[in-house]
C-alpha cells in the first residue's frame, strides 16, 4: 500500500499529493481541514511531539488497512504559526470503492483530532489560549471503537 505521512511547517499542494496516489484506485477521498477564520483569531500555533506524532499516526493508518481494503493512505499535517484560511490538514485516501475510502478517510480524521499528539494555541489581538479536547470528537471516534 503506497503510504505517506509528513509533518511540517511547508505548505502543501493538494494537487501534486493526490498525483502521487496509486492511479488504479476506483475512489480517492480527501480531508482538507483550514484555519478557521472566526472569533478574531489571528493565528493558529500547531505543536507536535516529533517522532511520536509520526508513529502514533502510522499506528492509525495500519488499522484503516485492516478495515478496509485501500491501495493508498496520504496524511500530511502541518506544524507551526498558521493564519485564518491556510491549510493545515490532508487526509486523501484511495481503494477500490467510494465507500471505504470514505469510511477510512473519516476514521482516520476522527483519530487525528483525538489520538495524534498536536497542541494548537490560538491568538487574538488580546489573548492567547490553548485549545482544549471536544467532546464531540471524543463521541466521533467512539464509535469506530470495536
Amino acid at each position: 500500500m503506497h503510504r505517506v505521512i509528513r509533518i511540517g511547517s511547508e505548505p502543501f499542494d493538494i494537487s501534486t499529493e493526490l498525483a502521487r496516489l496509486p492511479a488504479a484506485a476506483g475512489a480517492v477521498v480527501t480531508f482538507t481541514g483550514c484555519v478557521r477564520a472566526e472569533q478574531g483569531l489571528a493565528t493558529l500555533a500547531l505543536e507536535h511531539y516529533p517522532g511520536m506524532t509520526e508513529r502514533e499516526i502510522a499506528r492509525h493508518v495500519d488499522e484503516a488497512a485492516r478495515r478496509w481494503p485501500l491501495s493508498g493512505v496520504t496524511i500530511i499535517h502541518r506544524v507551526g504559526t498558521l493564519k485564518p484560511g491556510e491549510p493545515i490538514v490532508l487526509v486523501a485516501v484511495a481503494a477500490a470503492h467510494r465507500r471505504e475510502a470514505f469510511a477510512a478517510c473519516e476514521f482516520l480524521m476522527d483519530y487525528l483530532k483525538t489520538r495524534a499528539p498536536f497542541w494548537k494555541l490560538e491568538a487574538t489581538a488580546s489573548e492567547r489560549r490553548w485549545v482544549e479536547a471536544k467532546s464531540a470528537d471524543d463521541a466521533a471516534a467512539e464509535r469506530w471503537r470495536k
